[in-house]
């Protein structure tokens, strides 16, 4: 195993991404943690993450003294920076800094670098402000780029290295292979890790933790989320989970209908519909700020999975879909010092009214982890290599204020983009498409007459895991051919536009 010290960057779970990708079991812990919890773990090798802190300032986060003179340590922009000035070095404040590409030399033959295509010059992503200015004892310098004069170090001797650049990110070129080698190559880890190794181990730690007879509700949306946890639940303990549909009414065209006939038939999983969603409408009504919807939505689904509760005798914990994504936009993972950037429904605990323990076995994979692992429970293509939907579902594609007869048009609108791109073969080639209902009108010219209608925009990308997304590039054609199609089809909408934003800077939902 592979330890990672989570300092609070917003790709640390990329490199734990990256390593189990490669067969390596690897875990994340918060650098708040002391010293116990490391040990504990027994890891071969332990791999400092980035952050967004200065160790110039004394009040900022530190690895913890049990690391060193135990195992090898890879430090990555402040794990390397923390690294040095724990060991004796120095580093400084703000004199030197690069954000985005730079050009990597390799001047010293290094194990970090083995097995590159290119080894001596090639592409990194640097994220930073401060930089290492004086090494430690036993330290070299062997890589350099224009604005990090110590890009990268080593005292292969102890086997402590430091690289000022984020091989994690897809944009530093041979960036898995420098993770792949500090685990093999320094640290001696097997690729023996596998989804059918986590199923297996997720299975044991459900059991683990309900005990024999302890009984859960499982928060059941339809997605693939929250799809697979249900299964891999119902694998662990049987009939002793009660799967809660809570309908909130913002859900896409038929989803209701097809939950229930899936998962009530199908899976013979017992399950419970709650239609609540007049409840939710009318807690949102007027609400327009994207945090205060969340919240309402929230807090709503807590409350209704409350009643719920109450009805089944014994039970004792409630389980969630809630992934790696939702974790790390919502709260510090793990305890890290990471900067909030949404709120999710379905993460940050429940209140203390609340008489349930969380069950959460998915809240460190992305969402191509657990697709992996819903083939691996046998789950039906259909469902596993649907696109993502939000808890908060069609709440945050409608910027605004919510009503029953707008979520009526986005429903429609969203049918038909989504037919259009099956139609088209592109379905399984995105990994997320959508419509959206914007808050504006429009004058249009329909039959002859003066029309005032609502645009509908239209997302579609491409992502691997989720942190990162580029637009889905569709021909001028196929965007004329749906924006057509939606305006003749869907009354209500006059008007269709395309988005073409990034992530970042955009987040892949608009709200």
């Amino acid at each position: 195993m592979i330890l990672i010290i989570d300092f609070g960057s917003q790709v640390t779970q990329l490199i734990a991404r990256r390593l189990r990708d490669a067969g390596i079991y690897t875990e994340i812990m918060p650098s708040t943690s002391d010293s116990a919890p490391y040990l504990a773990k027994k890891p071969k090798g332990v791999i400092l993450s980035g952050g967004p802190n200065s160790v110039t300032h004394s009040d900022t986060p530190r690895a913890p003294d049990a690391i060193w003179n135990n195992v090898p340590v890879l430090g990555i922009c402040y794990g390397q920076q923390t690294m040095c000035e724990q060991l004796g070095g120095k580093v400084e404040a703000g004199t030197s800094r690069e954000f985005g590409r730079a050009r990597l030399e390799v001047i010293a033959e290094c194990l970090l670098f083995e097995n590159l295509p290119h080894k001596t010059d090639f592409d990194v992503w640097m994220s930073h402000g401060d930089h290492v200015a004086n090494l430690p004892d036993g330290f070299e310098v062997v890589a350099r780029s224009k604005g990090a004069p110590f890009a990268a170090i080593a005292n292969s001797e102890r086997g402590y290295y430091g690289v000022q650049f984020h091989p994690e990110v897809v944009q530093t070129e041979g960036g898995t292979q420098i993770l792949r080698n500090f685990a093999t190559l320094i640290c001696g880890c097997e690729n023996s890790w596998s989804m059918a190794a986590y199923k297996s181990q997720a299975i044991s730690d459900i059991k683990e933790q309900v005990g024999p007879n302890g009984r859960v509700i499982c928060g059941l949306s339809g997605g693939v989320d929250s799809s697979v946890a249900a299964v891999l639940l119902h694998q662990a303990i049987g009939d002793r989970l009660t799967c809660v549909f809570v309908d909130h009414g913002l859900l896409r065209k038929g989803e209701a209908e097809e939950v229930v006939a899936l998962f009530g038939s199908r899976y013979n999983i017992p399950l419970i519909h709650k239609d609540a969603s007049k409840l939710f409408l009318s807690k949102l009504e007027s609400v327009s700020d994207p945090e205060q919807k969340r919240k309402i939505i929230g807090a709503s689904f807590i409350d209704v999975f409350d009643e719920e509760a109450q009805k089944i005798s014994g039970a004792e914990f409630l389980a969630q879909g809630t992934l790696y994504p939702d974790v790390i936009e919502s709260i510090s993972v793990a305890g890290g010092n990471n900067v909030t950037i949404k709120s999710h429904h379905n993460v940050g605990g429940l209140p203390e009214h609340m008489k349930l323990t969380l069950v959460e076995p998915l809240r460190m994979l992305f969402k191509d982890e657990v697709r992996q692992l819903g083939r691996e429970l046998g789950l039906p293509e259909v469902l596993v290599g649907r696109h993502p939907f939000p808890g908060p579902g069609l709440a945050i594609r409608m910027p605004g204020s919510i009503s029953e007869d707008k979520l009526d048009i986005l429903r429609n609108a969203d049918a038909v983009y989504l037919d259009a791109i099956r139609k088209a073969g592109l379905y399984d080639e995105i990994w997320q498409a959508f419509a959206v209902l914007l808050p504006v009108k429009t004058v249009g010219v329909m039959g002859d007459a003066r029309s005032y209608e609502y645009v509908c925009g239209l997302r579609a990308v491409t992502s691997t895991d989720g942190m990162t997304a580029d637009i889905y590039p569709f021909s001028s054609e196929f965007l004329a051919h749906v924006a057509t199609r939606i305006i003749n089809e869907v009354s209500g909408i006059n008007r269709v536009v395309y988005d073409y934003t990034s992530k970042p800077p955009g987040t892949i939902e608009w709200e």
